[in-house]
């Protein structure tokens, strides 16, 4: 079941065709940062439109947008941001590739799926994680998993994963400490459901991390994001007409504001 769902995961995470607009609520230490996101064929268009659940003033709406014009105007600089997020998105995928291979996994019951986890009455099946004592990590960024356990929600049906909650039980240090270390006590939970039509999208993401970079710069990760408000958008999207698609939604937003629902409360995909 964890390979069939990982193998739908990677078939989805390479369908760029797919495009959303969609809405965020991420909250740190810092505060709550209020975000519209449109995704393009280049790269992922982004921008604010409150900050503490309250709108921006206009000056400061006209900052957001004039930033992403630029990086229209500036092709090297978009260029350079597509390359960013394709590095993190294939991160992220050797992460998934390697979840059925590093891990042990041993059943431990069933529940339904619901809005924005898995897809609406489906059967989701909850599994137990932990480290394969079998498994070698291919390279640092999946020394992770061999101090990580937790569970797995699949969507019996769909065979995609539904959530994933993770809990570091011991420091995890990275190229023989010299890199950084991972502080046991970590942890994370990404979460998505069906947004219609098969599309699945991610929901949440919780990440509370703590450690140390190169051994003496401190790391300290602490946000909850909520996504809500997700609409279908044309396969090909130029990044110039995602900038455009933001700045209306952001004038839209900023006449109605209605702040999107917290990490504690149920999102809502559309």
């Amino acid at each position: 079941m964890v390979r069939a769902a990982v193998a739908n995961e990677l078939v989805a995470a390479n369908n760029t065709a797919i495009k959303f607009l969609f809405r965020s609520r991420k909250q740190t230490p810092k505060g709550v940062q209020n975000r519209i996101y449109v995704e393009a064929n280049e790269a992922l268009a982004s921008a604010l439109y409150g900050m503490n659940d309250k709108t921006l003033t206009p000056q400061q709406q006209r900052v957001e947008i004039d930033h992403l014009n630029w990086l229209t105007s500036d092709r090297d600089q978009l260029r350079r941001k597509q390359a960013r997020e394709k590095e993190d998105e294939e991160r992220t995928l050797r992460i998934v590739r390697a979840l059925p291979d590093a891990f042990l996994y041993e059943y431990a019951g069933t529940e339904n799926g619901e809005t924005g986890v898995g897809k609406v009455g489906d059967e989701l099946v909850r599994l137990k994680y932990s480290p394969n004592p079998s498994y070698s990590p291919p390279s640092r960024l999946e020394q992770v998993l061999t101090g990580m356990e937790g569970y797995l929600l699949l969507d019996k049906v769909a065979r995609r994963i539904a959530r994933i909650d993770g809990t570091l039980f011991k420091d995890v240090t990275f190229g023989w400490g010299i890199f950084g270390r991972l502080d046991k006590g970590g942890s994370f939970r990404v979460q998505q459901g069906d947004s219609g039509e098969g599309n699945w999208v991610i929901t949440q993401m919780t990440l509370k991390m703590a450690g140390k970079i190169l051994l003496f710069k401190s790391l300290n990760l602490n946000s909850d994001e909520v996504f809500s408000d997700f609409r279908r958008l044309p396969e090909d999207l130029p990044f110039a007409q995602a900038v455009e698609i933001l700045r209306t939604e952001q004038e839209k937003l900023a006449q109605n504001f209605v702040p999107p629902r917290s990490a504690d409360s149920k999102t809502t995909p559309q």
